[in-house]
């Protein structure tokens, strides 16, 4: 994951090497008996169901890495945790919800910024942007240790 944001980052600084680049990459990350599971974007309406449905009672991880790029440097890199505790979920709600906001494109299909949050008990962060895909608390810091000034 930190890998991709960096890929993602160092992509676009090649076609702009005067550009500051930020690049982002999310996954969640399911708990298990045989060793956690990581849950990307689902693609399709079965997928999504499904990981849903796995998230049903559990805690989940959601890491979002940030590479900051720019030329060929790589200037900045973190990992943002959070932690959603998922409520009890049956298909009914499932379904309901998944052909409300169609999350295919979101980690653990997923969107805390729509009726996803109705899914939740709790959301444990240090910064409520990381779980839409942008932890911009630490994002801020970053960049201002990069120089910017920000307000």
């Amino acid at each position: 994951m930190a890998r991709l944001a960096l890929a993602k980052a160092r992509a676009v600084a090649l076609q702009r090497p005067d550009a500051w680049v930020i690049g982002s990459d999310q996954v969640a990350v399911l708990p298990g008996a045989d060793g956690p599971s990581i849950l990307g974007k689902p693609g399709s309406v079965a997928n999504c169901v499904r990981q849903l449905l796995q998230c049903s009672g559990q805690t989940l991880s959601f890491l979002t890495a940030v590479s900051l790029v720019r030329g060929d440097t790589a200037l900045g890199e973190f990992i943002d945790t959070t932690r959603v505790t998922f409520r009890s979920l049956d298909l009914a709600a499932v379904e309901r919800y998944v052909a409300r906001e169609s999350p295919l494109d979101c980690a653990g299909g997923f969107k805390s910024e729509g009726l996803g949050i109705t899914l939740c008990e709790s959301i444990d962060t240090a910064d409520p942007t990381a779980l839409i895909g942008l932890p911009l608390i630490r994002l801020g810091g970053a960049l201002r240790e990069a120089g910017f000034e920000l307000p």
